[in-house]
C-alpha cells in the first residue's frame, strides 16, 4: 500500500480483503499506522492483465452505477520479482492509502496533535513495511530514539457516510475559543473505557472525559457533520448530526458489494472461451490484429480453432452486446440463472471453472429433497460498488433499496471500472421438492408463524426508516431453507477440513404464489473458495455423496432439537422491542460468521426444521401426519 507515506509500502492485505474488509473508504489498522484506503481517482490505471471477465456481474454493476462501467479490475499488486526488491519503483504498485485519523498521540508525553503539527516525521522501513511509522521528533520526555506515535482511536461519522477527525480543540476548549490548544490525552486504570480517558489542554487548563463525547452534551459540542469524504478529498453539504465513534468500530465501514458465480453459456466451448478472454479479444478490431495476438502467444487457449472461427464468434458476441445495451440486470436475476443451471445440470457444459456431478438424494430424505449436485469446480467474482457507514446495507433486502445519499461513492465521477476479485473453489447444491414445500406452506400453523415473522420484518424496517416497510419479505420458505443451510454448514465444518467461517451460502428461495416475478425456487448452495488458481482441495464436495450427506443431515437436524440456551432460545419469537428477525436461533445453535451468512443471521428459526422443547413448531423435516 502507498500514498501520503512518501511513496512507501506500509503493509499488505489479500486481494479479496480489498473488496470485503479493507475496501475503498475503510480504515486498515496496521501495526504502527492507521491507513484509509483511497478512492479510485488515486489508483493506477488498470492494465489488461488485471481485468476480470464476468459479463453477468458487470451487467449488474452497470445497473447500479451506469452503462459507462466497462471493466471489473483486480486490485493492483507488484510483480513477485519487484516485491522482493523494495527499492525498485515497481514494487510500490498497490492500493493507495493515506494516514487517518490525522491526529496522533505520543505515548511518552501524551501529546495529541495532527500529523502536520510540525513535530512528527515519517520513519520508513523499506525492507520491513510493517515497521513504517510516524515518530515524535524532539519529544521532551525521551532522550535518544524518538518514540513512535499512535493514531488516536476517536473519529466522527454520520449516516450519510461522511468521516472526519474528532474535533479535539472545540471539544475541550470550546467552539469560539482562541486558545492555542496544546492537548494531551491521559488514560487511567486498565479498562480503557471512555470514562477512564481524559483530554486536557495545557494552555487553558480545560479538561473533559471522553465519555462526554458519547452523551447529549457531546453532540452539542461536536455539532453538525462537515460532509467530508477523505477517501476522495471532497467536502459537501450535510445536515446530519456527527456521531462520535471508535476508529475500530465494526459499524464504521460496510462494503456494498455484488457477487456472481461464473456459469457457462449453452453456446459451445469456443463461445465460452471467447467470453472468458473477452477483456483481451475486444481489442482485436480486425482479423489481422487477431492473428497478431496469436503470433504474440495471447491465444494459447484457442489452439484448436483457426482465426476465422474465433473471429466469427467474436463478431456474434459484439452483435449480441449491442442488442442488449438497454437490458438491465439486477442481482435477483443472477440467482435465477444460477438456479436454472443447478436445478437442470448438464455435463456437456462443464468447463475448467465449472463442473457439476449429480447425486441421488440421501436415503430417508427422498420425499423432501429433489436432487443433490456436487459442484466440483466453481468460480466466484465479487465487486465493490460503494460502502456505507453507521447503518449496515444488510438492513435492506437488496442493494437497490439503499438510499443514494447513504451509499458512498468510490470515485468522484461516474467510474469506468470497479475493483473486483475472483476466487475458485467447490460446493454442494441441494434442491428441495417443490410439492413438499408447498404442502408444508399450506399448513395453518405455518401461516400463523409466517405472519408473525412478517410483522417483525415490517417493524424492523420501520425502525430503520426504510420507506417500503413491507418490501423484500422473503417468507417462511426462505427462513426454513436458511435454517437448513446454517445447520448443515456448522455440521459439515466438523469434517470437511475448512473452518465454518470459510464456508459460504447462497439461498435460492421464491414462493411463486406470492412472488410471481420468476420461477419457484427452493434450494441452497454451500461453497468454499480460495484465491489460488487451483481453488480448494475437495474436502467439502466429497461430503455430497448420498451416504455422507445423509449422515450429516441427520446429525445436523438432531443438534437442532436442543440448544445450550434452551428454553430461552426455543421460546424466542421474532419481533419484540429489539425487532429481531429470527425465531428459535442463537449463537449456540444456528448463528454463523458474518463472512458465511448472506442475510446477517436474520430470518432463521430451527423450529421450522424440527420439533424443539417449545413444542409449538411446524417442522418441515419432522411434521406429524394430520
Amino acid at each position: 500500500m502507498s500514498r501520503t507515506f512518501d511513496r512507501c509500502r506500509v503493509g499488505e492485505v489479500r486481494p479479496s480483503q480489498v473488496i470485503h474488509t479493507f475496501g475503498v473508504g475503510a480504515l486498515v489498522d496496521l501495526p504502527n499506522v492507521s491507513a484509509l484506503v483511497m478512492g479510485l481517482p488515486y489508483w493506477e490505471a488498470p492494465t489488461p492483465r488485471a481485468v476480470i471477465s464476468e459479463p453477468r456481474l458487470l451487467a449488474v454493476v452497470r445497473n447500479h452505477l451506469g452503462e459507462q462501467v466497462q471493466q471489473l479490475v483486480s486490485p493492483p499488486t507488484p510483480l513477485e520479482a519487484d516485491a522482493n526488491n523494495p527499492l525498485d519503483p515497481d514494487s510500490l504498485k498497490g492500493v493507495p492509502v493515506t494516514a487517518f485519523p490525522k491526529w496522533v498521540k505520543c505515548p511518552a508525553c501524551n501529546l495529541i496533535a495532527p500529523l502536520d503539527y510540525g513535530v512528527f516525521a515519517l520513519k520508513e522501513e523499506p525492507y520491513r513495511p510493517d515497521r513504517t511509522r510516524f515518530v515524535h521528533v524532539n519529544c521532551d520526555k525521551v532522550k535518544g530514539r524518538p518514540p513512535a506515535v499512535m493514531p488516536v482511536r476517536f473519529v466522527r461519522s454520520c449516516h450519510n457516510g461522511h468521516l472526519d477527525d474528532f474535533p479535539w480543540r472545540q471539544f475541550v476548549c470550546g467552539r469560539n475559543s482562541n486558545c492555542r490548544s496544546v492537548l494531551r490525552l491521559y488514560e487511567f486504570g486498565v479498562s480503557a473505557q471512555a470514562d477512564d480517558i481524559v483530554v486536557k489542554c495545557d494552555t487553558c487548563q480545560n479538561s473533559s472525559p471522553m465519555s462526554v463525547a458519547f452523551s447529549e452534551k457531546g453532540k452539542a459540542l461536536i455539532g453538525k457533520c462537515r460532509g467530508k469524504h477523505p477517501h476522495l478529498d471532497v467536502q459537501e453539504e450535510c445536515e446530519e448530526e456527527s456521531k462520535s465513534m471508535l476508529a475500530g468500530a465494526s459499524n464504521l465501514w460496510f462494503s456494498v458489494s455484488l457477487s456472481a458465480l461464473s456459469i457457462p453459456s449453452d453456446s459451445g466451448e469456443l463461445a465460452q472461451l471467447v467470453e472468458e478472454n473477452w477483456h483481451v479479444l475486444e481489442h482485436a478490431t480486425t482479423i489481422e490484429i487477431l492473428g497478431a495476438f496469436r503470433l504474440a502467444g495471447n491465444l494459447g487457449a484457442f489452439a484448436k480453432w483457426d482465426d476465422d472461427a474465433v473471429w466469427q464468434v467474436m463478431e456474434e458476441k459484439r452483435g449480441s452486446n449491442s442488442d442488449s445495451d438497454g437490458e438491465r440486470l439486477d442481482s435477483r436475476r443472477l440467482k435465477d440463472e444460477e438456479w436454472e443451471i443447478f436445478s437442470n445440470p448438464d455435463p456437456s457444459l462443464n468447463s475448467r471453472d465449472f463442473k457439476l456431478v449429480t447425486e441421488e438424494p440421501p436415503k430417508g430424505f427422498e420425499d423432501l429433497i429433489e436432487k443433490v449436485v456436487r459442484v466440483e469446480r466453481l468460480r466466484v467474482v465479487n465487486a465493490q460498488i460503494g460502502f456505507t457507514r453507521v447503518q449496515s446495507p444488510g438492513d435492506y433486502s437488496d442493494v437497490s433499496e439503499i438510499p443514494e445519499m447513504r451509499r458512498v461513492p468510490i470515485a468522484r465521477e461516474r467510474p469506468t471500472w470497479v475493483p473486483a476479485s475472483e476466487v475458485r473453489g467447490e460446493g454442494l447444491f441441494i434442491q428441495f421438492r417443490e410439492d413438499a414445500i408447498q404442502a408444508w406452506e399450506r399448513l395453518e400453523e405455518l401461516e400463523r408463524a409466517d405472519q408473525e415473522l412478517f410483522a417483525a420484518h415490517r417493524r424492523f424496517r420501520r425502525i430503520r426508516k426504510i420507506e417500503d416497510d413491507a418490501g423484500g419479505y422473503p417468507h417462511a420458505r426462505y427462513a426454513m431453507i436458511h435454517a437448513v443451510s446454517h445447520a448443515l454448514l456448522r455440521q459439515l465444518a466438523i469434517e470437511c477440513g475448512y473452518s465454518a467461517a470459510s464456508l459460504q451460502e447462497r439461498i435460492y428461495s421464491r414462493n411463486q404464489a406470492k412472488d410471481a416475478d420468476g420461477p419457484a425456487m427452493a434450494g441452497l448452495l454451500l461453497y468454499t473458495a480460495a484465491a489460488d488458481s487451483e481453488g480448494t482441495l475437495g474436502g467439502l464436495v466429497s461430503l455430497g455423496r448420498p451416504r455422507e450427506l445423509g449422515r450429516h443431515l441427520d446429525q445436523a437436524l438432531e443438534s437442532m432439537k436442543l440448544c445450550a440456551s434452551d428454553p430461552l432460545c426455543a421460546e424466542h419469537v421474532p419481533g419484540g422491542e429489539s425487532a429481531t428477525l429470527h425465531g428459535a436461533a442463537c449463537h449456540a445453535c444456528l448463528f454463523v460468521s458474518e463472512t458465511s451468512c448472506e442475510a446477517g443471521n436474520k430470518y432463521l428459526d430451527r423450529s421450522l426444521l424440527i420439533r424443539t422443547v417449545a413444542g409449538d413448531a411446524v417442522p418441515f423435516f419432522d411434521r406429524e401426519d394430520e
